[in-house]
């Protein structure tokens, strides 16, 4: 113990002998920056405990109106500005993600939320407030969430443009299926919390789409229109201003600045027993891990992998197989399909339960709660996203190159014999066979000059013979020399053509 004492005294001494400032803050103010979301949002949670008619729901500033639309109205304009036409019509075709996420978003994600809802209620207990569970249950019938989801699927190397997709095509029709979700789940056992409760259909219908229209459908419409014929203006715009590109961000924070603002004005978490708060953060930390394995199994179903191979031309395989999305496509449908909107979905409680104030902040907890919470664990997800598309860039990046290689050697290389050797002795093998090549031209040659040469020959010898210089001796004696030259020279030409005949086949092996 003394010794381990001792060691750690040393190694404290070392440490703070060595420890430099500087670096010490500029560690720090890389962390802060890094961070600066998480930071601003305890910021905002502390300013809206401690003064919450600043941006409450009919406060000071009217949080429903300079928050719940201008707020959510910047945030679908900056979409509407960064989006490309061409690469948004592109996605927005992409009707297989789009069903995949809606029918997650919105039937699968209620269900099971409905499921858990009523087990607790039917078991009568007073630990947690009826109206904090219809908050769960409201919750899970929101649409995918604005900014954060986004944002994640950008980091994690995502498609980020099918996630602005799936944003916009959710937010809108949320506007209509969350509210005849509601109305559908409170009936029975949770009648008391029907939203149409003491006021028309009629009426909750025309608020909600109301602030949809004004807050969702004029600014995309206003962006795309302005981003069609000043391209590149914006795109110098956002560059030149970078800090602009977080303004969905802080709009992010001031929604949620405004719905902490509400509930602690109205007591919500006051009001409620601290095991009920303990008991939503860590369901809904449960259930977002739920919903992100469920969007994984809907974007990439492995049975049809098992069922049909690739190269089948089965009518299910042809139906079904474009049902499997790849990597980029599966990470924005999983934080996308998971995600819940405190965006639009406060305007969207806020719009049905207007005639209940009195218990909105009771039922804003959970999704202010939830909305918090799925962005700590998007991000914490985001490495483990981001390595496993790295992965399967990898493989396809080392096939390729694979490919390549085998397309060059066959360009460099027709002869089977030569597969499977280097670039450098292919070379070689090139080079030794144009030099045969050559000399085999050169025998050609000497072949011929040889038979140049017996001709001549032959013509001095009839020459010769004509004159009449010894007959018979001379026309013995040339024909016996022209027939030891012509020996010796086939023994030449035989014993450069296995020179050659050896050179290239040291060449093939």
């Amino acid at each position: 113990m003394n010794r381990f004492c001792k060691s750690l005294k040393r190694d404290t001494i070392k440490y703070f002998k060595n420890f430099n400032w500087t670096t010490f803050f500029k560690d720090l103010k890389q962390y802060i920056i890094s961070q600066w979301f998480f930071i601003a949002l305890a910021i905002f949670i502390v300013i809206a405990r401690f003064a919450p008619n600043f941006a409450r729901h009919g406060g000071l500033i009217r949080g429903e109106y300079t928050i719940g639309y201008g707020a959510v109205a910047v945030i679908f304009l900056k979409s509407g500005l960064t989006i490309e036409t061409k690469r948004f019509l592109i996605n927005i075709a992409n009707w297989r993600a789009h069903v995949t996420v809606l029918v997650i978003s919105f039937l699968i994600t209620s269900a099971i939320m409905y499921g858990f809802v009523l087990a607790i209620y039917t078991s009568k207990t007073k630990v947690i407030d009826e109206w904090v569970l219809v908050g769960l249950l409201m919750t899970a019938n929101c649409p995918t969430t604005v900014a954060s989801n986004v944002i994640m699927t950008g980091k994690a190397n995502g498609n980020d443009t099918l996630a602005v997709c799936e944003v916009i095509i959710g937010n809108i029709l949320g506007a209509f299926i969350t509210p005849a979700l509601g109305q559908m789940y409170c009936r029975g056992k949770l009648q008391f919390a029907n939203p149409a409760n003491g006021s028309s259909v009629t009426a909750l219908y025309r608020r909600v789409m109301q602030q949809i229209g004004s807050c969702l459908f004029a600014p995309i419409f206003v962006g795309q229109v302005i981003q069609y014929f000043f391209p590149q203006q914006i795109k110098w715009f956002f560059n030149k201003f970078y800090p602009l590109k977080k303004i969905g961000n802080v709009m992010l924070l001031l929604i949620m600045f405004s719905s902490y603002s509400t509930a602690f004005y109205q007591h919500a978490f006051t009001s409620v027993s601290h095991t009920c708060i303990i008991f939503v953060c860590f369901f809904n930390i449960g259930m977002y891990f739920l919903y992100t394995f469920i969007c994984l199994m809907c974007a990439r179903p492995y049975p049809i992998i098992f069922s049909f191979p690739n190269k089948s031309n089965n009518v299910f395989n042809r139906l079904l197989r474009p049902f499997y999305l790849n990597k980029r496509d599966s990470v924005a449908v999983m934080l996308c399909g998971a995600a819940k909107s405190a965006a639009l979905g406060v305007a969207l409680i806020t719009s049905q339960y207007g005639s209940n104030s009195e218990n909105l902040g009771k039922l804003l907890v959970p999704l202010v709660l939830f909305q918090s919470e799925q962005v700590l664990v998007a991000n914490f997800l985001v490495p483990i996203f981001r390595r496993w598309i790295d992965i399967d860039n990898a493989k396809t990046s080392s096939s390729l190159d694979k490919s390549s290689n085998n397309t060059g050697t066959e360009k460099s290389c027709s002869n089977p014999l030569f597969s499977g050797l280097g670039n450098g002795n292919r070379k070689k093998i090139n080079n030794s066979v144009s030099e045969n090549s050559l000399s085999y031209k050169n025998v050609e040659t000497d072949a011929g000059n040889l038979d140049i040469e017996r001709g001549v020959n032959r013509n001095m010898t009839t020459q010769d013979t004509s004159i009449g210089f010894r007959d018979e001796d001379v026309n013995g004696g040339n024909s016996g020399n022209d027939d030891d030259e012509e020996e010796e020279e086939e023994e030449e030409e035989e014993f450069i053509d296995e020179e050659t005949h050896e050179q290239i086949g040291r060449a093939h092996v």
